[in-house]
């Protein structure tokens, strides 16, 4: 103890800083309030950081470094439960070539609204029954991480069952390319498209070109 060499005041906050940004990468984009006084650092000291533009809110009682703009990786680390969906979805399956603003993510109906209340990202949540998260899913790379992700027939037909939820030019590109798609599965396709009530709407938009 009587060994330590004591630390100036800026040396101590760029300490600090330094800590509270090791934990942000170590959790995945983002750290509780908790996490942070856990290390040691003074609640006033995190205000600090916050007022000087070093990290950012994300929601209440969790910050992130300000300047990191890796959404993917944020998204992929506060949603596991969650999968791409619509837009979303149609982009990680390369069905559209700009990545849309808001993060569309199906979740149980089960959750807690308030997850969704972010000033970053812009997220739309899609509440499902458990059972229709069930089926339909792959594991895709984000950001680095591991997240759910909508096959591509089963987003076929959830594109047609919020048709209306999706912009006419993302609607149009994601099923123009689905349909161009070697890969589709047209069995599964219909199969999804009975468990998720489109079979009508699968026939008269799609069937056509199958």
């Amino acid at each position: 103890m009587g060994n330590e060499i004591p630390m100036y005041r800026d040396e101590k906050k760029t300490y600090d800083f330094e800590r509270i940004e090791a934990l942000i990468e170590e959790k995945g984009g983002m750290a509780k309030t908790g996490d942070i006084l856990a290390l040691g650092i003074d609640y006033r000291r995190l205000l600090s950081f916050l007022d000087e533009g070093k990290l950012k809110r994300i929601k209440n009682g969790y910050y992130g470094l300000a300047d990191d703009d890796d959404e993917e990786k944020l998204i992929a680390t506060m949603f596991k439960d969650g999968i791409l969906t619509m837009a979303s979805g149609l982009f990680y399956q390369g069905y559209l070539k700009m990545r849309p603003s808001s993060w569309s993510i199906a979740v149980s109906k089960n959750v807690s609204k308030s997850r969704f209340k972010l000033s970053y990202p812009v997220i739309t949540p899609y509440y499902c029954e458990e059972s229709a998260m069930s089926f339909g899913v792959e594991i895709k790379n984000v950001g680095g991480q591991m997240m759910k992700v909508y096959t591509k027939d089963r987003l076929a037909c959830e594109v047609l069952k919020y048709e209306d939820k999706i912009s006419r030019d993302d609607f149009k590109e994601g099923l123009l390319n689905y349909i161009k798609d070697e890969s589709k599965n047209v069995e599964k396709l219909m199969e999804f498209a009975a468990k998720r009530k489109v079979t009508n709407k699968v026939r008269q938009v799609i069937g056509v070109w199958l």
